[in-house]
């Protein structure tokens, strides 16, 4: 067993919430190490990338950090882009969610902050949308993120042009601590060689496999399988919110359509007939003509969950380890505000009251009464 006495800060998984703290974190002058067993798993490559903390009908505590990430979202996107010289598809498309009846609508959570749309007015936005929806609210301040095909690969290469560090392939063991302090983590690379690499700190965002890392955290994965349609350009102009599917349409008329929500599957892989039916269902509840339009692809992921479906955030039980984890399916909407929380938070820079009161709702052991 081998000894590597480097100490950068870690970064314990290299899916977006990594890549997003890594990169906020080399902005700041920090020396960082990503370390990730296979980056093309984390949910950043899965999900829909839609900003839609209206849409969703997120309530409370979740609410409110959902929607100051939305805000940061622009001058976030902006420093990726400037960095990596690649565009990452942000656009504030808004959002149509249909309903059955007047009171459905006005009993949505979110309902205040949407613009009511009668059958005309919800048909003008959604051309074909089945007669079942009767109106609808749209949401203009949501939107979305190419996260499959640009997000992504625009933080790897805004790392990169930063000085970040990135082994791949590799397997955190065991996380390594004196008493209740971080040390570093055992590791098994993808020879299978296991090694200490030694560190004062870290940021645990291995997603839904954090448990496996940290026992006692409460995470457990969710399994969503989603498909792609072709469409021509501007087949659909918003993004369509319904029960249990949703429809994101990208510039070139690909449409995202997901996703299913299988909290007994744990991490087991593959598509099932099922879950792909489900989805074809749910369009033709939707806009049933799209259900014509030939698909692209099929895939699979996996949320990472806790009780509340809200992330955990902040410093862990152990000291120099810090969480960035559980953020269900809203990772790519709170990428911005976590990864700047997190970032001032390691760094000692100020925080506001509002930014101090987000780290203490999301601390890891608000649960006691769960577990």
């Amino acid at each position: 067993m081998g000894v590597l006495n480097e100490k950068p800060l870690l970064i314990l998984g290299g899916g977006l919430m990594g890549l997003a703290i890594a990169h906020e974190l080399a902005q700041r002058g920090k020396r960082v190490e990503v370390l990730s067993r296979s980056r093309r798993e984390a949910a950043g490559f899965v999900a829909a990338g839609m900003l839609a903390p209206h849409a969703e009908g997120l309530q409370g505590n979740l609410l409110n950090l959902g929607q100051h990430s939305l805000q940061r979202h622009p001058t976030w996107i902006e420093s990726i882009e400037t960095n990596s010289k690649m565009s990452c598809g942000l656009k504030t498309c808004g959002i149509v969610v249909p309903f059955e009846s007047h009171q459905d609508c006005e009993s949505y959570p979110t309902y205040k902050f949407g613009e009511k749309l009668k059958r005309n007015e919800l048909l003008k936005e959604v051309p074909g949308l089945s007669e079942k929806w009767k109106l609808g609210l749209l949401f203009r301040q949501d939107g979305q993120i190419d996260n499959r095909r640009l997000l992504m690969r625009a933080l790897e290469k805004a790392c990169v042009e930063l000085g970040v560090h990135f082994q791949e392939g590799v397997e955190v063991i065991e996380i390594l601590r004196d008493s209740q302090k971080f040390n570093g983590v055992k590791i098994k690379d993808i020879n299978g060689n296991i090694n200490h690499l030694k560190s004062e700190e870290a940021v645990l965002c291995c997603g839904a496999w954090s448990k496996q890392i940290f026992k006692t955290l409460p995470i457990f994965p969710v399994k969503g399988q989603m498909l792609s349609i072709q469409g021509p350009k501007q087949i659909l102009k918003r993004i369509v919110f319904g029960p249990g599917i949703y429809l994101v349409p990208r510039d070139d008329g690909l449409i995202i359509v997901g996703a299913t929500s299988e909290r007994e599957a744990g991490f087991q892989k593959g598509l099932t007939p099922k879950g792909q039916s489900d989805l074809q269902k749910g369009i033709q509840s939707l806009i049933p003509e799209l259900n014509q339009l030939p698909h692209m692809e099929r895939w699979w992921g996996f949320r990472p969950c806790t009780p509340d479906e809200g992330p955990l955030l902040g410093m862990s039980k152990i000291s120099g380890l810090w969480l960035a984890t559980g953020h269900h399916r809203n990772g790519v909407l709170l990428a911005a505000i976590t990864s700047e929380l997190i970032g001032k938070a390691i760094c000692s820079t100020p925080l506001s009251n509002e930014e101090s009161s987000f780290l203490t709702q999301f601390r890891w052991d608000r649960f006691k009464n769960h577990l």
